[in-house]
């Protein structure tokens, strides 16, 4: 049983992002104090892998149409922007864990000098780097397709449990959101 929900961050295509019907998560230090190993071996034994260390992740907004993307946060703290330019603002601090789904924007605007991140993707993934400052409208349909055939991961990162928010997710991203949410908390 996960010790405590994720926070659901809800998003919809905006302008030429898909975005996503699933909700991006996040655990808030779910990996208790973070450190590199620890968040690795974590991912890893949840089924992310395709590991990769970093200093945080790229300062422009970008979004992946191969895969769904876990960034677990190492050491510092991170300060992203999500969902386009504009979009939500978070930080992120030593032990939380976000799951990004695919088609979600994001890019990093402020992080410490410590800032480590360990990310992953689910059996191993292969990523791309689609770049909203590049995108035509066939690039956006090409993308908008692999990320429908995509599949939910069997696990989530952090407890290695059946990813709920997802599976219970709306069928569409114009779904009322408010009526799925009542639905959850009768759970």
């Amino acid at each position: 049983m996960r010790k405590s929900p994720p926070e659901a961050h809800w998003s919809k295509p905006r302008g030429m992002l898909p975005n996503s019907r699933f909700p991006l998560l996040v655990f808030r230090n779910g990996i208790a104090g973070g450190g590199e190993e620890a968040v690795r071996e974590r991912l890893r034994a949840n089924g992310w892998l395709n590991n990769w260390r970093y200093p945080g992740i790229y300062t422009y907004p970008h979004f992946h149409s191969t895969t769904h993307e876990c960034l677990g946060v190492a050491t510092g703290w991170m300060e992203v922007e999500l969902f386009g330019r504009g979009g939500l603002r978070m930080r992120v601090s030593a032990g939380d864990v976000v799951v990004m789904p695919a088609g979600v924007s994001h890019m990093m605007t402020g992080q410490s000098d410590d800032i480590m991140m360990i990310g992953g993707y689910p059996e191993g993934r292969d990523w791309d780097n689609v770049q909203e400052d590049h995108l035509t409208e066939e690039l956006r349909r090409a993308a908008a397709k692999r990320i429908m055939m995509l599949p939910i991961p069997a696990k989530d990162p952090v407890y290695g449990e059946p990813m709920r928010e997802w599976i219970d997710a709306p069928s569409s991203v114009d779904a009322d959101l408010n009526d799925f949410r009542d639905g959850l908390d009768a759970i």
